[in-house]
């Protein structure tokens, strides 16, 4: 068990230095990410002085949302790519079920690699731009904190293990683009990146609680801002390991049916 988990650790340090050598598309992704967030800042600083009953939010607070959520955008998995995709088009993945070790947890510690370093050069100086320009409210003890860091690293598993699930479709479908790209849409929008889900009509916020695309960003950014405290921010976390359980279960009944699929075709 201890060397699986050192494999799997160094799985995380390959991925963390080699999402360090694209420092230009980490430079391209800061940028983006500052346009986009002033865009935003614009029109939800707009509504929050046109509206003081705006979903409960101030100024503050929907600035903390909208520069935590665009500094965290790299790190989550829905507009990556995983490498399963191109590996079960060329047969490769042929190969990753010899190995010893499982093929799931192994893309996914050598994502999260990627999705920590991509905090640094993108999520870190988006949110500081955020401090400087908006006057962001964060909470002043450190146990949002904490419990903020541990949530987002549920939400960055959970973005990939449902990425990682759909791609698996690959096994039966010859393109998968189209699958994956209505995947980001709805993810995105059920995410709360568009807009904060309180703001959402009550029958659309109870569709994207069923789901767990919320896990994914509008609650850690709920918990990292200090707007969900105590035992409710517990609630999160707790609600963030059912949907990784669930997503890790799909993905391995996925994987076996893949698996019998190519020992059917190929033998």
């Amino acid at each position: 068990m201890r060397g699986d988990v050192g494999v799997y650790w160094q799985l995380v340090r390959a991925g963390f230095r080699r999402q360090s050598h694209y420092r230009l598309a980490m430079l391209a992704g800061l940028i983006t990410n500052l346009v986009f967030g002033f865009v935003r800042a614009a029109v939800l600083m707009s509504a929050v002085r046109a509206n003081s009953g705006f979903g409960g939010y101030d100024r503050g607070t929907i600035g903390a949302y909208i520069w935590l959520s665009q500094g965290l955008l790299g790190a989550i998995a829905f507009w990556t790519l995983p490498d399963i995709v191109e590996r079960i088009r060329t047969g490769d993945v042929v190969i990753d079920f010899l190995r010893p070790i499982d093929i799931q947890f192994a893309h996914l510690a050598e994502y999260l690699g990627r999705a920590v370093y991509s905090l640094i050069p993108r999520g870190l100086p988006s949110i500081a731009v955020g401090v400087i320009t908006f006057g962001l409210a964060f909470p002043t003890t450190p146990g949002p904190y904490v419990l903020g860091a541990i949530s987002l690293l549920l939400a960055m598993a959970l973005s990939f293990l449902s990425m990682f699930a759909v791609s698996l479709a690959g096994f039966w479908l010859i393109e998968t683009r189209g699958l994956r790209a209505l995947h980001m849409i709805c993810g995105t929008f059920l995410a709360g990146l568009f807009a904060p889900l309180p703001l959402f009509p009550g029958w659309l916020r109870a569709i994207a609680y069923a789901t767990p695309f919320p896990s994914m960003l509008q609650w850690p950014i709920d918990v990292l801002s200090g707007r969900t405290t105590g035992f409710a921010a517990m609630e999160i976390v707790v609600v963030q390991c059912f949907w990784i359980s669930v997503l890790v279960g799909v993905g391995q009944l996925l994987l076996r049916a893949g698996r019998r699929k190519l020992e059917v075709q190929g033998g």
